[in-house]
């Protein structure tokens, strides 16, 4: 299974769609919050190419982008392969 990590805040509702889509597919992830953790954000967006939203998606250090692109990704059927990369 792949590494995922999805950077979230609590209240965000398109954090909550992205989780419970991978949560549905079976998929285990690391959840970092950065709510109050400037440094946290900061990194993430370093990591995102200046992107600043939440949720910020990366799957096997892949940044493939925010709950949209997640959802785009399933309707195309590329997600299912990215999950079992490894």
């Amino acid at each position: 299974m792949s590494q995922i990590e999805i950077y979230t805040t609590h209240t965000c509702p398109y954090c909550h769609a992205a989780k419970e889509l991978l949560e549905r597919k079976g998929a285990a992830y690391a959840e970092i919050n950065v709510a109050g953790d400037p440094q946290a954000r900061s990194a993430m967006s370093a990591r995102a190419n200046g992107r600043t939203s939440v949720p910020q998606i990366f799957i096997d250090g892949r940044h493939v982008g925010g709950c949209d692109d997640l959802y785009a990704l399933e309707e195309a059927g590329d997600l299912d392969p990215l999950l079992a990369a490894r």
